[in-house]
């Protein structure tokens, strides 16, 4: 059984562990859109004189894609979670980065899977604001999550 969206447990999905995790809850899940939040902690590693950084944003994106994988891996496929790669980013975007304490949401939508590689479009806002959005593209690996922590 496939329990609710809110009660999974982020860090299932993810190959990341922290304190590299740039996000925090599974908001929605579809096969082709899956949405993320992340309510950005004034210590977080990547944050810098009290802002969330660019290079945050982007990895944030990137680890919605991978909860996205490892929603599919661990409930669907019966799988366990495997590693993902940026191949590519273009067309990004970041009109403005957050700052500690404020919550973005990220929304992650496939545009073409062929094979191993997965071509996404995404968003990211903080309330209303859109604050960033662009492509990426991800590279999936075999390699099993749990054999590189081992």
């Amino acid at each position: 059984m496939i329990p609710k969206t809110e009660d999974i447990d982020i860090h299932e999905l993810l190959p990341q562990q922290p304190p590299f995790v740039m996000i925090d809850r599974l908001t929605h899940f579809e096969m082709t859109v899956i949405s993320t939040g992340l309510t950005i902690p004034s210590d977080h590693i990547f944050v810098e004189n009290g802002v969330f950084t660019e290079a945050g944003i982007i990895e944030s994106i990137a680890q919605t894609c991978a909860a996205r994988m490892g929603y599919i891996n661990k409930y669907i496929l019966k799988e366990s979670v495997k590693l993902g790669f940026i191949g590519a980013i273009k067309n990004l975007v970041i009109e403005k980065c957050p700052h500690a304490g404020d919550t973005i949401a990220i929304t992650v939508e496939v545009k073409t899977e062929i094979m191993s590689v997965i071509l996404a479009f995404a968003t990211v806002t903080c309330g209303d604001v859109l604050i960033a959005s662009g492509e990426m593209k991800i590279s999936l690996s075999e390699i099993d999550s749990q054999a590189t922590t081992a």
